[in-house]
Order: C-alpha cells, then sequence, then structure tokens
C-alpha cells in the first residue's frame, strides 16, 4: 500500500510554517511521501471563519489526492469528534441525517471536488483518550494548535465546557452517542430507501406529480422532497419551510402560476406538476431593444442580452438559406399578439397557444425570444418556424432554433 501525508496551510496561525515543517521533517523520517498545499479563505465573513477553513481544507486535500491519482483519503476524525458532532446536531435541531454523526466511509464530492475519492475514518471507534495513551506510548512528537483552545467556536465551548461535565456524571457518553449515530445512520438509509421507491411512483419527467404526492402521509411526502432536493443539489430546506412550501403545492389553485423561492433554485407548479427551476436572469421586454441582425452563413449567432443562441440548422423543411443571407432580420421578446402557422396543415394560432398545446410552463414562456423578417414573425423559439416562409424550390434549406446559455 503506497502511503501519502498531505498537510493543509491556511495561515491563520503565526505558528502556521512551523507546523508545516514539522510535518514535513517528520514525513521525511518516516519515509512517507509529504506533500502540502497553501490555502485562502474564501467568503470567511459570510459563513464564519470554521465553515470558510473546512471548505478550503477539504477541497485541498480532494486536489492533493487527484494530483497523486490516490482513490482513498483517510482521517483522523475518533470518537469525541463523533459525539461532538451529534451533541452539536441535537443543539441545531437536526434531523435524523443530522444525528448520524460521521460515516465510516463515504463520499464527498461537494467538499473534495471528486465524487470517486474515497473519505474513511478507520479511527472513529477509538476514543481520543485511548490516542493520547498511544501517543505517549510511542512517543509520537505531535503539535498542538492553541486555537483549538478558544471557547467563542461551538465545538471548542463543547469540547472544554461541556462534555468534561457530561463526562463526570455519564462516564462514557462517548460511546453511547457514537452508537446513536450509528442507529441514526441506519434509520436514514431505511428513509432513503422509502423515498427512492416513491420517487419512482410520484416522478413525471424532471418534475413529481402532485396527485401522487398526495396519496403520501405528510411525513411520507416531505421526506420525499427532502430526497429530491438532495439528488437535484439543492440545500436541505428547514421543516417549516418545507411544510409552507408543500401546504402552497398542495392548495394553490390548478391554474395558479405557484412560484417558491429557495436559496437555491425555484420550487414551482404547472399542470399539477413541481418542478425546480435554477434561478435565472429575468428580462424585461421593455427594457430589452429589438436587436437587428443579418445571418451570413454561421450555424450558431449569439444574443448575450437575450441569455442564449440562435441555432441555424439545415433541414429538409425550412426556408431556403440564399432567401435568408438577403434578409434584414430582428429577434426580441414577444411584444403580444404574435400569431404563427407551424405547418401547412395546421391553423394560424396565437403563441399562448401553442404554448399552451406544448405544453411549455408559463415561466418560461416569458424569456422565449421570436425572430421577425420585417413585421412578418420567422421563428418563436419553444414552437418552431412559421411555415409560410418555407421554401419548396431546390436548394439548402435552413430551420432555426433557439438555445438558452447555462443559467
Amino acid at each position: 500500500m503506497r502511503l501519502f501525508a498531505f498537510h493543509v496551510h491556511h495561515g491563520l496561525s503565526a505558528d502556521a510554517d512551523d507546523w508545516l515543517q514539522h510535518c514535513a521533517s517528520e514525513c521525511a523520517r518516516l519515509d512517507v511521501t509529504f506533500a502540502a498545499q497553501r490555502v485562502q479563505l474564501a467568503d470567511a465573513g459570510a459563513s464564519g471563519i470554521e465553515a470558510a477553513a473546512r471548505s478550503s481544507r477539504y477541497a485541498a486535500l480532494g486536489k492533493m489526492c487527484r494530483d497523486h491519482d490516490l482513490p482513498l483519503l483517510l482521517t483522523a476524525h475518533h470518537q469525541d469528534d463523533q459525539a461532538e458532532t451529534v451533541l452539536l446536531q441535537l443543539l441545531r435541531g437536526s434531523g435524523v441525517a443530522g444525528l448520524s454523526g460521521m460515516d465510516t466511509a463515504n463520499c464527498a464530492p461537494d467538499l473534495l471536488g471528486d465524487a470517486e475519492l474515497v473519505m474513511a475514518r478507520p479511527l472513529l471507534s477509538l476514543s481520543r483518550m485511548q490516542l493520547a495513551a498511544l501517543v505517549a506510548k510511542e512517543g509520537i512528537t505531535h503539535v498542538d494548535d492553541a486555537s483549538n483552545l478558544d471557547t467563542r467556536y461551538a465545538r471548542n465551548a463543547l469540547r472544554h465546557e461541556v462534555m468534561p461535565a457530561l463526562a463526570r456524571f455519564f462516564p462514557g457518553f462517548q460511546h453511547r452517542l457514537a452508537r446513536t449515530a450509528n442507529h441514526a445512520q441506519s434509520a436514514q438509509r431505511l428513509l432513503i430507501e422509502l423515498a427512492t421507491q416513491d420517487l419512482a411512483l410520484c416522478a413525471a419527467g424532471e418534475a413529481l406529480d402532485i396527485s401522487c404526492l398526495r396519496l403520501l402521509s405528510p411525513d411520507r411526502a416531505d421526506n420525499l422532497l427532502r430526497y429530491w432536493f438532495g439528488s437535484r443539489g439543492v440545500r436541505m430546506p428547514s421543516t417549516s419551510w418545507l411544510h409552507e412550501m408543500r401546504t402552497q403545492l398542495f392548495e394553490a389553485k390548478p391554474d395558479a402560476q405557484l412560484c417558491v423561492t429557495h436559496a437555491d433554485c425555484h420550487i414551482r407548479r404547472h399542470r399539477d406538476h413541481v418542478f425546480i427551476t435554477p434561478h435565472r436572469i429575468e428580462f424585461d421586454p421593455e427594457e430589452l431593444p429589438v436587436i437587428g441582425f443579418r445571418w451570413s452563413g454561421e450555424a450558431q449567432l449569439d444574443f448575450p442580452a437575450l441569455n442564449g443562441s440562435l441555432m441555424f440548422d439545415a433541414a429538409e423543411q425550412g426556408v431556403a438559406s440564399d432567401w435568408l443571407t438577403g434578409q434584414a432580420l430582428a429577434i426580441s421578446l414577444r411584444s403580444g399578439g404574435e400569431r404563427l402557422k407551424p405547418a401547412p396543415n395546421r391553423s394560424t394560432r396565437a403563441l399562448k397557444y401553442h404554448y399552451q398545446a406544448g405544453n411549455v410552463p408559463a415561466w418560461e414562456r416569458e424569456r422565449l425570444p421570436v425572430v421577425r423578417v420585417g413585421k412578418k414573425l420567422l421563428f418563436a423559439a419553444g414552437v418552431g418556424m412559421d411555415c409560410h416562409h418555407f421554401s419548396s424550390a431546390d436548394g439548402p434549406r435552413i430551420a432555426l432554433r433557439w438555445v438558452f446559455a447555462a443559467d
């Protein structure tokens, strides 16, 4: 087995350079490959120093694992760390997932930047006292970080003020809290298994069918929604927020354009289905002018003001290529009243009708542009081309297509 030792230099302590040198020297003495990375804390003001340091530290560890092609990262978390974690989560009012504490092994792509890298904690069943005894017996030289004594930080306050008191009255409580974490992990696995089954029943493509959600008990529906959010990379909401969202989803009128805002996304309802949509650039038709342009044979023209690109595809049915190059074109958002005939055997209808027939949600319609030739509609994103301009002559034909840039 190849063994590497990684060190992260946060630069928060005046002794940080000495710690780096200590680790490098010890690894050299033990003939262990050593690597280190210096980090600068980002968003420390918003998230706090502890959270910012943790985020930067794990990102650096993940990078060093990738740099050395390593599939397994071992950390020194122990049983007392697990007890502290469970207590902190309990005091924060966390649910089963929070009370599960740390797993013996897991993947953490958001932290480590790698979905394949496994992070394991082989010392999780050993207490701090056992490890301290081993350190003393083997004469292992080590560094004490003075910031670990600062009780302004929640974990330090628990470690130095609360846990010694618990140890006096409840000896061995760390082991029992670790056992509680194991029970919570088992319960969380069952909740995930149930949510997976419910998702299979309620999923409708990328959405959830509200009529199926209604058949579940409130607790079971919330469990499914939490699992769905997690699978889509959405941070877990509070219980009160989730209850309020579920109430609005179930009680809104069928034609209501419901939108519940989350820090990471929007939760929307459309035709008895619930969707997760990203926060997007909001367009105001009155502030976006009509953009005139000409086509010179490009496969794609970008329109940053509309957050997307117009694609020009070779097609069996479309407008003549040489005709299109000679036209003065204009792209804009809808102004209202536009009508389009998508095929010779179909009627000319308002775009609103076409959107409804194509099941295009209202929040998408507001940002879909149209292309005109003079005052006549040539193309409407989300619907297609107007057949009045189709060519029956020989020669290459072009069909327009709209693609949004990544939100």
